[in-house]
């Protein structure tokens, strides 16, 4: 849990890197890859996630500017660039607004009283559960998968370890 403001920070960067690497390596083509014949696409869910951080934070006290046009799916890179800029912002926004007894404050989220700690962390996980699913999609696309918290396949292999047998 954090206990300061910078503690999130410290997390939020470590994240945002990851992320990152994930929306740095789509292409415009991958984004049409989806989960199945009416589902979401791709770009969809990396756009979603990305336009969704301002949208969250204001609703719980921080004010982040909102993406235009988030309706939508811009290129790959733009989706990349958003990424960048939103995440750059969310740690300006964090240390102009909040303070460390701002995270002790107790909200409604989503019907649950949690404290704006928890909402922060809750961030990352929504983040987080939609960079599995793009990097499941990724792979369907035929793209390679970077590093998050591990080598991929790819990165095994360049590290001369055999990927275990199916």
């Amino acid at each position: 849990m954090y206990t300061t403001v910078e503690d999130f920070i410290t997390e939020w960067k470590n994240e945002a890197a990851l992320t990152r690497k994930v929306l740095d390596s789509l292409t415009n083509e991958a984004l049409q890859q989806q989960v199945y014949p009416e589902g979401r696409t791709l770009g969809r869910i990396a756009w979603h996630f990305v336009t969704n951080i301002p949208d969250y934070l204001t609703e719980f006290g921080l004010s982040v500017d909102k993406v235009p046009n988030s309706g939508e799916v811009p290129s790959a890179r733009e989706i990349a660039e958003t990424f960048q800029t939103i995440s750059a912002n969310v740690v300006n926004a964090l240390k102009e607004q909040w303070t460390d007894d701002s995270l002790a404050q107790i909200q409604n989220a989503f019907g649950r009283m949690e404290s704006n700690a928890t909402i922060l962390m809750g961030l990352i996980k929504h983040i987080v559960h939609h960079r599995g699913q793009v990097t499941v999609l990724m792979r369907q696309a035929g793209l390679p998968i970077p590093a998050v918290y591990g080598p991929a396949k790819e990165g095994w292999i360049q590290l001369g370890v055999q990927t275990p047998p199916l």
